[in-house]
């Protein structure tokens, strides 16, 4: 039997197509109804936010969000982190509803508070609804994409998701009681408080790798008791002004286009003639240098 090569992507280990061909699948009697995601990626460096639905072509991309829009709304540090994450997705979801015109309809939760919420349907127009996509990434109690998550949904998304808080940190199970979700845990992680007492940890015992860790912390006079005051004016500015930055998108798109001009120019292939005479005239040269020498 002939060996059968798994598809390119999943041999790099980039897509989980099992996972995927689940999210894609639509009812028929939908006909060409776009079922759309809510992906969720996380580097090193970055956190990315988008709502895709997905045609024969390829994916087309509807609302797109990043870390590195943060400082401009305040938050110029940990931009990767538990509480940068809920910051992107709530971005994210302003940014989708304000561009269908639904923001002033489905508002999400205003103040965050931890608690579970998801969006409920209203007499004129139904929410938005995309499903969570992590890729590869673990999904285990408490992981930075379900940062992402909670911050859509209290967004005004309408993402599914299960009622019992375990995705979240909080969420713990009692032999006695069985499992419980803390909702005052989750608002500590979504204002920084995780990061607070790391930060206040490091200060007391290791003060040379505090300044070492959060250099750029210092850098911006930020101490470990302004992070909730910090991420509350960031979620407010948020809801301000959604919209994305023209200029930079803009430089961005400008930068990648392929009508501008590469500074790298490539040198132009010779022709059959052009390469006898280079030939011909280094031959020229070396004659004339050894008979001036003689």
């Amino acid at each position: 039997m002939r060996y059968q090569p798994k598809m390119r992507r999943r041999r790099e280990c980039k897509t989980d197509y099992q996972a995927r061909s689940c999210l894609l699948k639509q009812d028929k009697d939908k006909y060409n109804t776009p079922k759309y995601r809510f992906v969720v990626r996380i580097s090193n460096k970055n956190v990315t936010c988008q709502v895709v639905s997905s045609k024969i072509i390829g994916d087309e991309v509807h609302c797109v969000a990043y870390a590195s829009e943060l400082p401009r709304y305040g938050l110029d540090v940990g931009l990767t982190n538990w509480a940068a994450c809920y910051c992107v997705g709530l971005l994210c979801a302003r940014r989708m509803l304000k561009k269908l015109g639904l923001d002033e309809t489905y508002k999400g939760v205003e103040v965050a508070d931890g608690e579970f919420f998801e969006t409920e349907e209203d007499e004129e127009r139904s929410p938005f609804k995309c499903l969570l996509d992590v890729g590869l990434k673990r999904t285990t109690t408490g992981a930075t994409v379900y940062a992402a998550l909670k911050g859509a949904a209290d967004g005004g998304l309408y993402v599914p998701h299960r009622e019992s808080g375990k995705q979240f940190p909080g969420y713990s199970v009692d032999n006695d009681n069985g499992p419980k979700y803390n909702a005052a845990r989750c608002l500590h992680y979504i204002m920084g408080g995780h990061v607070k007492e790391y930060m206040e940890k490091l200060e007391e015992e290791k003060p040379d790798e505090y300044n070492s860790r959060f250099s750029r912390y210092i850098a911006k006079g930020i101490k470990p008791d302004d992070l909730e005051d910090l991420y509350r004016k960031v979620h407010a500015a948020i809801r301000a002004n959604p919209d994305m930055d023209t200029t930079a998108r803009a430089a961005r798109e400008s930068k990648y286009s392929k009508a501008s001009v590469s500074k790298y120019v490539g040198q132009r292939k010779k022709t059959r003639a052009e390469r006898r005479d280079h030939v011909l005239n280094k031959i020229l040269a070396i004659r004339r240098k050894a008979a001036a020498q003689a």
